[in-house]
């Protein structure tokens, strides 16, 4: 299944981040803690440059928590500070207003001493699209400034929001890189939303998540749907629309709806907290 999504807007968008980043003094990455690896836009990386970074973990709460924990010790050994959040619950902003504090103590404590008032922490959000930016600048500030959607490709203009005393946060949109060398990101992407629904086939894309399922953790299909398995993501999907009851005229089996209602039912957490890629079978974190 090959995936490639990249509109327009999206160079436009990167051109306007290439600018912002020189205003800021942190860059805050959100990574989907469900897909850490596919999820880190390398181009990031080359904007960034020798920048102050945190990498957050959003989602976390969707995600398998051993395996969050195990893609921070990864991104650690990677020289990178995490944190792990939950923004639509409000989760973890604590640690992250910590850890931005952290990384510009150092330069506090230098304006201080010479008796200069230090400016407001100035730190960009970055990320792929659905990440969850808006969100969390929301829950952080406590009412809505920022527009959100569950779908891509809302923020498309550059925001600052002061979200407490001393800290401004850029919201940015969210970007993707122009191609995927390996299609299982883009794949993965699909499949948690950072690619928009519409320019899929919905099906062959829930077949390739049951796939997936089925390899990682297949009770969670099996118990939700109360189907045996067996065959291939077209002949699990088969049986779950069977099981539903999601038939067309004639009586054959609506794959379209089941696939709509497995990816909607993952991405709600309704299988369980699930990631889908291990630190171990991504050595190549960022060189896609």
């Amino acid at each position: 299944m090959s995936i490639q999504w990249f509109p327009g807007h999206m160079t436009k968008s990167f051109r306007m981040m290439e600018e912002s980043v020189k205003l800021v003094d942190i860059v805050i990455e959100l990574l989907d803690a469900r897909i850490p690896c596919s999820s880190k836009n390398p181009d990031i990386d080359r904007l960034i440059g020798g920048k102050r970074r945190i990498l957050a973990l959003n989602k976390a709460d969707l995600a398998d928590e051993a395996l969050t924990q195990a893609w921070r010790a990864y991104y650690a050994q990677q020289g990178f500070q995490t944190v792990t959040l939950d923004s639509t619950a409000g989760k973890g902003f604590e640690r992250l207003t910590e850890a931005c504090e952290n990384l510009m103590a150092e330069k506090m404590a230098a304006a201080k001493e010479r008796g200069r008032i230090f400016k407001p922490i100035r730190a960009m959000i970055a990320g792929i699209p659905n990440v969850g930016k808006s969100t969390l600048i929301n829950r952080y500030v406590g009412r809505s400034l920022a527009k959100t959607e569950d779908r891509p490709g809302v923020t498309r203009g550059r925001q600052w929001i002061r979200v407490k005393k001393g800290m401004d946060l850029l919201d940015t949109p969210g970007v993707l890189w122009p191609k995927f060398i390996d299609q299982e990101t883009g794949v993965k992407l699909a499949i948690t939303g950072a690619i928009q629904d519409a320019v899929l086939d919905a099906a062959t894309l829930a077949a390739r998540f049951v796939e997936m399922i089925f390899v990682i953790k297949p009770e969670a299909v099996k118990d939700r749907y109360h189907i045996e398995g067996g065959g291939d993501g077209m002949e699990i999907l088969r049986q779950i629309s069977l099981a539903r009851g999601f038939l067309l005229k004639g009586g054959g089996a609506d794959l379209e709806k089941s696939a709509a209602v497995l990816l909607d039912e993952f991405r709600g957490a309704k299988l369980g907290r699930i990631t889908l890629e291990k630190p171990t079978e991504n050595p190549n974190v960022g060189k896609r």
